[in-house]
């Protein structure tokens, strides 16, 4: 197999899953990123991490972005002598907000742009199953590959997706807690079964949620409503569950961001509303184009650490 020279680059969004009703089904890009760049290397594995992560995430073939990427070189015939990969965490780790998604979309997205004719042999649609299957499910690594507003949904041929356009007035909130939180441990909450009029109501929900989002925000609220995973959650974060709980009170559209602890609000909340000091509060931006793949190394800018786009 044929390695392109020199380095190659990706930037890669934050998301948020499930944005209440939508579980495993539904996600938001957002305006904050994290920036890699990847060579092929005469022999071994280096990782250096900036920003989130760093000191904490492995420095070899264990890091996800690693994995991700020797997944994609198998599926593209063959592996590299050694490579050397730059990390530039923006997206804060275990917290609801994708990292391990953007880690393993930049993953695909480098190793597909390390082979010669990798965008002809894996194409969007097979970098969105190969992300999924790696994941494990698709609806942080859509919005993350696509940009915008998804629904994914997996079929015997593997995840596909689509992305909708986003009413100008959703204005998305983080609050970001410094506790950490676990995919597997949220999931592990869940029942096996939940009752039919549960389901039945969040589905109407789910469905009234891509209207408002693409059409009439005025219905964020009514249709953020959610019986199908937060409240079973919701002893394991109390703190989370507190916060949604008061922002909605206040007429706020505030779910659990992905499996949590982050809070994500779809709308404003009120500028006197009261937030304890242990939440970080970001305002970010839709991202609309999703994971972004150049040639070349990191730039300065690209290095700063700090979180871009993002206002507190």
């Amino acid at each position: 197999m044929n390695f392109s020279a020199g380095p190659v680059r990706v930037r890669v969004p934050a998301t948020s899953a499930n944005l209440g009703p939508g579980f495993d089904a539904l996600g938001l890009a957002l305006g904050l990123y994290d920036d890699l760049a990847a060579e092929v290397a005469p022999d071994g594995v280096r990782v250096t991490v900036t920003g989130q992560g760093a000191g904490e995430l492995p420095d070899d073939d264990r890091h996800l972005v690693v994995r991700a990427m020797r997944a994609t070189f198998d599926v593209l015939g063959g592996q590299p002598p050694g490579l050397i990969v730059e990390c530039v965490n923006r997206i804060p780790q275990a917290r609801g907000l994708g990292s391990s998604s953007a880690a393993i979309v930049a993953g695909v997205l480098l190793a597909r742009g390390l082979v010669a004719d990798g965008d002809r042999r894996l194409d969007e649609a097979a970098v969105l199953r190969l992300a999924a299957e790696i994941e494990g499910h698709p609806d942080n690594v859509a919005p993350c590959l696509l940009g915008g507003f998804t629904l994914a949904w997996s079929e015997p041929t593997g995840a596909r997706a689509v992305s909708l356009p986003v009413a100008d007035a959703v204005r998305p909130t983080v609050f970001v807690p410094a506790e950490r939180g676990l995919t597997a441990t949220a999931r592990a909450a869940l029942p096996a079964t939940v009752p039919h009029r549960d389901a039945a109501l969040t589905a109407g929900r789910a469905a009234l949620l891509v209207h408002a989002l693409t059409a009439d925000p005025s219905l964020l609220l009514p249709a953020t409503v959610d019986r199908l995973h937060q409240a079973y959650r919701a002893p394991g974060m109390p703190g989370t569950s507190a916060l949604v709980n008061e922002l909605r009170a206040a007429g706020v559209a505030a779910v659990v961001s992905g499996a949590g602890p982050t809070v994500l609000a779809l709308s404003e909340p009120p500028p006197s509303f009261p937030v304890g000091t242990d939440w970080q509060i970001w305002q970010l931006p839709i991202d609309v184009s999703g994971a972004r793949v150049a040639r070349g190394r990191l730039g300065h800018a690209e290095r700063d650490p700090v979180a871009a786009g993002r206002k507190s």
